[in-house]
């Protein structure tokens, strides 16, 4: 299992290649904006069309995740769907395989600003989840310690020798961790952004996902 260790609030994590966050204690794997249906969202109001693979892709890596790790809790992050329709249009083959993948494992739906609420798809839906000493919620609130979050789709752009990379990353400091978007067809904040600059404390580190996770210090 390819990932980078860290630790908040006590608490130690590992950022997986993937986009998702291994909580290896609680046997809790995070992941945060799957936006699944978002191919057909795109389509129906007028933009691209965009091959519709993107909720069977996503589903593929998280299985892969949940297969590696052997989790007993999954806490989805918010904006699982990326609308109301979306949810409502999942088809037959992919509820089932959600369900499949929810067999025998806790799992938590956390409310999104994308999201249409409780869906008929199993599981738990809350606005936020304690799990001392850490609390996982969609959208970071400063000030908070021990936090968990998404929503931003923070990226990361770093200059090689060669060229410049930029990948979805994970962003954490002393008190919290945002995570990177896990679905397929997801852009990205940059870290630069002040909407991530003023929640992240001076000395915040990046990990880069990706086949070899890789941790630098958060650009600004």
């Amino acid at each position: 299992m390819n990932g980078v260790q860290f630790t908040i609030a006590g608490a130690t994590l590992t950022a997986l290649g993937s986009g998702a966050l291994w909580w290896a204690e609680q046997r809790l794997l995070v992941v945060s904006d799957l936006h699944l249906g978002k191919s057909s969202r795109i389509a129906r109001r007028g933009g691209s069309n965009l091959p519709p693979y993107e909720t069977r892709d996503t589903l593929i890596r998280l299985e892969n995740d949940l297969n590696g790790t052997n989790a007993a809790t999954i806490v989805c992050l918010g904006d699982s769907f990326d609308d109301l329709e979306a949810a409502e249009a999942i088809s037959q083959a992919d509820r089932l395989w959600i369900s499949r993948l929810q067999a025998g494992r806790r799992w938590v739906w956390i409310e999104g600003n994308h999201d249409p609420g409780p869906v008929d798809l199993g599981g738990t839906h809350l606005a936020e989840l304690p799990v001392a000493p850490l609390t996982f919620r969609h959208i970071a609130q400063s000030g908070k310690s021990g936090e968990v979050s998404g929503h931003y789709h923070p990226k990361v752009r770093v200059q090689t020798r060669l060229r410049a990379i930029s990948r979805p990353a994970f962003l954490f400091d002393s008190d919290r961790v945002i995570l990177p978007a896990f679905g397929t067809y997801t852009g990205g904040l940059r870290s630069t952004d002040a909407a991530l600059s003023d929640l992240m404390r001076p000395e915040a580190r990046a990990i880069l996902t990706g086949q070899t996770p890789r941790m630098v210090p958060m650009p600004r």
